[in-house]
């Protein structure tokens, strides 16, 4: 058997060599759409379906399913799901739940801290809050060192870090001498204990992973007594994820945790007054499986990973009937040669059996150019969507399970389609093929070849639409009117919390910082705030008029506001159209003052003159804090896909010292430190990246840039995920096309070589080369057509399922399928207009004598 097995493998091998074109034609076909399906399918196996790298991750699960982040105060959503939690009611959570043996909590966010070791300078590296029983919660032992325990999660312990086993190697140069020593974090020192394993990435799946974590109860520490939220039983900003025991109906935990969280709402005056308990009956939690950590970039990328995981599976099938066309019409070219070999002695069962070695051979070739293509395109399709990743925990190269996949989908193609030209050689007669039977015009593989070139017109139809609406949904994204300039401006953002500075320290700093920007050459405009436009950060409020009564729970009190100093607006391009801008005048001991947007005054203030009305936050009593003296005009604020939202801007000169309220007089604190510094040049300016930190060195050494970028990068920064989305769908809609067309034109090139003697016999008979082409293209437009005909409604279907993707494009777009269909017919007619001409040329008297 084994003989017979290495007979045939050398037969395939030949028969391969004696066809070089059909072979590297096929193995091309198949490597690019195994190729794809291979790429795609590493990054929904590394995205999508990762466990975390920890003990028994199958009954890990977390309260909360959704991506709320990173500081929620009141109601969580509009449907009552509550996702985010604080620390108090984590703690509840901790007390009533006891199928969790270990229930842990993790910070929201992960934000970036300035860290400092030894003598070298400040860097700005991620990290996170956490509980102390993470660690033992996951099943965590350390590299080195010792993982973080309950005992240091307590308000009297000593302040202590982990690092991560990455952040150890890339920050700190994987010094073995950093476990007991200190380092400084926002300028607090606290001691290493431990470094995690190297397969530990944290809690979650993320392009910036967290480089280091410390106990929750540091949080006063690192922010300061006056701006911490640890001890606000309203400030949610932890996500609990815990180990259930055996044998736990997660049902009946979520309903029983639900009903934890109502009881313990009903217990805070904050959610009942104003009508809130009303709507607590409806607040509720939802348990779900934490084996793959916090999903919150699974639920940013799922939709798009999982469309990407069908386009390639569509570019499969189109490769794969591409390689039956192929196999067919090679088939019916050596039939006389089967024939001959069959009329020798050949068994049929060993051309069969020499038939699927061929073709499987083939498969596995491509299959394996396939990985080739794979590990290239999974690193390039990283690189674009994660082009700022810091320590990315997510391998281009294939794992087992996706080589796996590779080999089963190449062995199949391979056995599948190899099945075809077999059958031919089952059913081939050998006195009939000698006798001349292969020169007719019955050929049982024509058919079959018919239906594939449809299917793949039909498919192509599909990624080319579906192409289109990316493409324009992309475009109508980047080209929107954001109503902010961006061109010749920079972003710098900066933390001066990190570099020690507080707030009593602060207005002079802010004052060296425009005094200095402002007098390098070429400036225009400068200034600072607690946030930039278009970063993806958002601070929000209730807003109250003066003289209203507080919001009910339905009421839409919303509002998006940010600290800036004066200059802000005409910084980022957008003009005052009423009353005035921040200035100068507005300082720490004048009249509370605010700019808004148009929008704002339509929802708060519609049929109003909002010159001199007054506004607060939250509550009632504040409702007079604001005075509104100026209107903007609206610009995009927060997400470039959303509509606009009410936003109101305070000077970063003024603080409200009337809040009693701890979390307001903490979000009033944390305001004062700027994150943004905007420089607008008056033109293009070379080297601006390193005159801008030069500047900023100057003024303080240890004031780090955490960022710098053009404000242009910035803002087309929203859109890496859908710019790799629209032009992988395109590069899959142009390879879908190409194959197409390949696959068309051997068809009809195959239809002129079966049927050389029936044209040259209708030359001769008076039919001239229009008319043989007009044949020709005939057929090819019949099955364009029909190809259409099915095409288009499954295009149409899809556009449906795509609608969640698009931005200002309708899920049935005639101009998109118009365009498909128009680029599908050119490149029929231009894969069928060669083979027409070459029947056209056929010379009638040859295929006479032939004959």
């Amino acid at each position: 058997m084994m003989n017979q097995v290495i007979q045939d493998i050398r037969y395939a091998v030949r028969q391969l060599r004696k066809s070089p074109g059909f072979a590297l034609t096929a193995i091309v076909t198949l490597a690019l759409g195994i190729g794809a399906n291979t790429a795609i399918f590493t990054l929904v196996q590394g995205i999508l379906l990762r466990s975390l790298p920890v003990a028994d991750p199958s009954r890990l699960y977390r309260i909360g399913d959704t991506d709320d982040c990173c500081v929620n105060g009141g109601f969580v959503g509009d449907n009552g799901d509550f996702d985010i939690f604080s620390y108090d009611l984590y703690q509840h959570f901790r007390k009533s739940a006891p199928e969790f043996e270990q229930l842990a909590a993790v910070q929201a966010g992960q934000p970036m801290f300035s860290v400092r070791h030894g003598q070298a300078p400040a860097q700005e590296i991620h990290g996170e809050f956490v509980s102390g029983n993470l660690f033992s919660t996951l099943g965590v032992q350390p590299f080195a060192g010792r993982m973080m325990s309950e005992a240091d999660d307590q308000l009297n312990a000593a302040p202590v870090a982990v690092l991560s086993f990455r952040g150890w190697q890339a920050d700190f140069g994987g010094d073995p001498s950093i476990v007991g020593s200190t380092i400084s974090i926002q300028a607090h020192p606290f001691t290493v204990i431990g470094i995690a394993p190297p397969a530990f990435f944290g809690d979650r799946v993320t392009d910036s992973p967290a480089e280091f974590w410390i106990p929750i109860s540091m949080e006063p520490l690192v922010h300061g007594e006056e701006q911490a939220i640890l001890h606000h039983p309203d400030q949610h900003w932890l996500y609990p994820i815990g180990r259930v025991r055996q044998g736990t109906n997660i049902a009946a935990l979520q309903s029983r945790l639900s009903g934890v969280l109502r009881a313990w709402l009903y217990s805070r005056e904050a959610y009942t007054k104003n009508g809130g308990n009303t709507i607590i009956p409806k607040q509720h939690v939802v348990v779900v499986p934490g084996g793959g950590g916090i999903q919150n970039m699974q639920q940013e990328t799922g939709k798009g990973l999982k469309m990407l995981m069908i386009l390639s599976s569509v570019v499969l099938l189109i490769a794969c009937a591409n390689i039956a066309n192929l196999l067919l019409a090679r088939s019916t070219a050596r039939r006389a040669d089967i024939a001959v070999r069959m009329a020798m002695g050949a068994g049929r069962r060993r051309v069969i059996r020499q038939a699927i070695t061929e073709s499987v051979l083939l498969s596995c070739i491509g299959g394996l150019a396939g990985l080739g293509i794979a590990y290239a395109g999974s690193r390039t399709i990283l690189a674009l969507a994660f082009p700022e990743a810091h320590h990315l925990p997510i391998s281009a190269s294939p794992s087992p399970l996706v080589l796996a996949f590779a080999f089963l989908v190449s062995l199949i193609t391979g056995v599948l389609f190899g099945l075809a030209p077999a059958w031919l050689a089952l059913h081939a007669q050998p006195a009939e093929v000698l006798r001349g039977v292969n020169r007719t015009t019955r050929d049982r593989s024509s058919l079959p070849q018919q239906v594939l070139v449809i299917l793949q017109a039909a498919l192509s139809i599909v990624l080319l639409a579906g192409a289109i609406l990316m493409t324009k949904s992309l475009g109508n994204l980047e080209n929107q009117n954001f109503g902010v300039a961006i061109n010749n401006r920079y972003v710098m953002h900066v933390d001066p919390a990190g570099a020690g500075y507080s707030i009593d320290r602060l207005p002079a700093l802010y004052r060296e910082i425009e005094d200095r920007f402002s007098a390098l050459p070429g400036v225009a405009h400068v200034s600072m705030a607690l946030y930039s436009p278009l970063e993806g950060d958002n601070w929000g409020e209730c807003v109250i008029q003066q003289g209203h009564p507080a919001p009910g729970p339905n009421d839409r009190c919303g509002s998006t506001w940010d600290r800036v100093s004066p200059g802000f607006l005409p910084s980022i391009g957008v003009p005052i159209i009423r009353g005035r801008d921040i200035s100068q005048q507005d300082t720490a001991a004048s009249q509370q003052v605010a700019v808004v947007n148009q929008t704002f005054v339509d929802r708060f203030f519609a049929k109003q003159d909002p010159i001199g009305q007054h506004f607060g936050i939250d509550l009632p009593q504040y409702s007079g804090s604001f005075e509104i003296v100026g209107v903007f005009r609206d610009f995009k604020m927060n997400n470039p896909r959303s509509k606009i939202r009410p936003v109101f801007l305070r000077p970063l000169a003024q603080s409200f010292n009337g809040y009693k309220e701890p979390p307001l007089k903490s979000g009033e604190q944390q305001s004062m430190f700027i994150d943004a510094i905007i420089v607008n040049f008056g033109a293009p300016q070379q080297d601006a990246d390193a005159l801008l930190r030069r500047t900023l060195a100057s003024i303080d050494p240890n004031l780090t840039v955490v960022d710098l970028r053009p404000f242009q990068t910035q803002v087309m920064g929203n859109f890496d995920q859908e710019r790799l989305v629209a032009r992988l769908t395109s590069l899959f809609g142009i390879l879908a096309l190409v194959l197409a067309s390949i696959g068309l034109y051997g068809v009809m090139a195959y239809f002129v070589v079966r049927r050389t003697s029936e044209i040259g016999i209708r030359m001769a008979l008076g039919a001239t080369r229009s008319n043989v082409i007009a044949i020709v293209m005939r057929g090819i437009g019949i099955q364009v057509g029909i190809g259409l005909a099915l095409g288009i409604p499954a295009a149409l279907l899809a556009g449906h399922l795509m609608a969640s993707q698009l931005y200002g494009v309708g899920a049935y777009d005639p101009w998109a399928l118009t365009g498909a269909t128009l680029v599908l017919a050119l490149c029929a007619a231009v894969a069928g207009l060669v083979p027409a001409r070459r029947a056209a040329s056929i010379d009638p008297m040859r295929a006479l004598r032939t004959e």
